[in-house]
């Protein structure tokens, strides 16, 4: 099926993972019904969210709270015609099912931004996954530069703060983690080892 074909057709979601599990490479999301074939990735960006997904990974297990943290292929589902496959999402609460495709709690989703998604992860992605009351907080990275912006939800409230964080500590609260703009970064670049080792054991 060619791309233009693809991308008139609906599918519903139980359609839209037989047809993405009959795919043998690309990554694919689902918005308003159709799909969308994601660009393939730079280096820069492959790195950038693996060094998030570690640097999230150790401060869960430091902080010891019930969450995990995913690199690609779980899924946040919104609503009944939608589904997003983030860079990295952490759900917390009950471990995930090993046949688990779909995060049952997602509380932080991180965005790397890249050339063909910027748009989109700045806007429509912003105001989907914080229509969902689990999600708390939605950290974009730069993959050009040091610098993260994070979204988070206001309290109980609707509200949502931004924060542009070009260095230093960004609060994950709920669910009580924190990690520093520096750590991502030295670990994308291949150099960790100074930033943790100023943190203190």
């Amino acid at each position: 099926m060619s791309d233009a074909a693809l991308s008139l057709r609906r599918m519903t979601r139980d359609e839209f993972r037989r047809w993405t599990d009959a795919q043998p490479r690309g990554r694919f999301e689902r918005l308003d019904g159709h799909v969308v074939a994601t660009a393939p990735e730079r280096a820069a960006h492959n790195r950038l969210k693996a060094a998030a997904w570690l640097t999230l990974r150790r401060a869960i297990a430091e902080a010891g709270v019930a969450c995990e943290a995913f690199i690609d292929g779980i899924t946040v589902e919104v609503g009944e015609s939608t589904d997003y496959e983030p860079d990295v999402v952490v759900s917390c609460g009950a471990r995930m099912a090993d046949d688990a495709i779909a995060a049952p709690n997602p509380v932080i989703v991180v965005g790397v931004l890249s050339p063909s998604t910027s748009a989109i992860d700045t806007t429509r992605k912003l105001a989907d996954y914080f229509s969902l009351p689990s999600v708390r907080q939605y950290p974009i990275l730069f993959a050009d530069r040091r610098q993260a912006v994070h979204h988070r939800r206001s309290g109980e409230s609707a509200g949502i703060e931004t924060r542009v964080v070009p260095a230093g500590e960004i609060r994950f609260e709920p669910p009580g983690v924190t990690i520093s703009v520096e750590e991502i970064y030295d670990e994308a670049s291949g150099h960790p080892a100074a930033t943790r080792s100023n943190q203190g054991p």
